[in-house]
């Protein structure tokens, strides 16, 4: 099985070493995954591409490069693209942080989730046995509150976090979201596209499927990109859209 990884990054040359090198032994000791990398650089002012490029060792990288910065919305979606484009029906599509806070080796549980009949599998902070370290309390609480929120408003089979990036997908039912998509952008730019994504899928009908997440806040270098209090207001703006069009469904444990 091919497993293609998706590293939007900005400005990540400090923290992309640890992480490709821990790609690497993933795709060195699981003997029947085929480990594909793409790095997008979403027109960062360090040297990403290059740190990417020169730490690739054994793994089958591909740097890509936006001219000038797109934000998570645009560089997620290029890279989700160049993925889905290339993989067979049968593959898996992994979306993780390029800052080194999450741990590749999770990805193997998400993988067999898509084995066993999920289309998407979420590592979730609110799954029994996750591990949250390096984060403020105060954001914890935050978030905390939000994924209560987004149950209540957009309930989805199967998910109880809505914004965590590190997904692994079904290449065939990516692919089919994404040409439902079409040419028409995600609304929001930033980090509430995780959330406007995810809701995307349920519309779809994907079968819903969590995995525990440990989040290392406190391996990654440098601060962290995401404008708190812009996240919860546009994330905010996006259940308001969707409570008003139409609530997701989706099914799955």
């Amino acid at each position: 099985m091919r497993v293609w990884v998706v590293l939007p990054a900005y400005n990540e040359a400090a923290n992309l070493p640890a992480l490709l090198a821990h790609l690497g032994e993933i795709a060195a000791e699981s003997f029947q995954l085929d480990v594909r990398v793409l790095v997008v650089d979403d027109g960062s002012t360090d040297d990403t591409a290059a740190v990417a490029a020169r730490s690739a060792g054994s793994l089958s990288l591909e740097v890509i490069r936006n001219e000038k910065n797109l934000g998570l919305a645009g560089t997620f979606l290029r890279g989700m693209t160049a993925a889905a484009s290339q993989a067979l029906a049968g593959d898996v599509v992994v979306c993780m942080d390029a800052d080194n806070s999450h741990v590749p080796g999770q990805m193997l549980a998400m993988i067999r989730g898509i084995q066993e009949g999920r289309d998407v599998v979420i590592a979730s902070r609110y799954q029994p046995g996750a591990v949250v370290r390096g984060v403020p309390w105060s954001r914890r609480v935050l978030s905390s509150g939000m994924s209560v929120l987004f149950r209540l408003v957009c309930p989805i089979q199967g998910v109880r976090d809505y914004s965590c990036g590190y997904r692994a997908y079904r290449a065939k039912f990516l692919q089919d979201a994404l040409a439902a998509l079409g040419d028409r952008p995600l609304a929001e730019e930033g980090f509430a596209c995780m959330v406007e994504m995810l809701l995307h899928l349920a519309r779809r009908g994907a079968i819903f499927g969590e995995v525990p997440l440990v989040l290392r806040y406190d391996r990654k270098v440098g601060a962290s990109k995401m404008k708190v209090g812009r996240t919860v207001v546009r994330t905010l703006a996006v259940l308001v859209r969707e409570r008003l069009s139409s609530p997701a469904r989706g099914a799955g444990s």
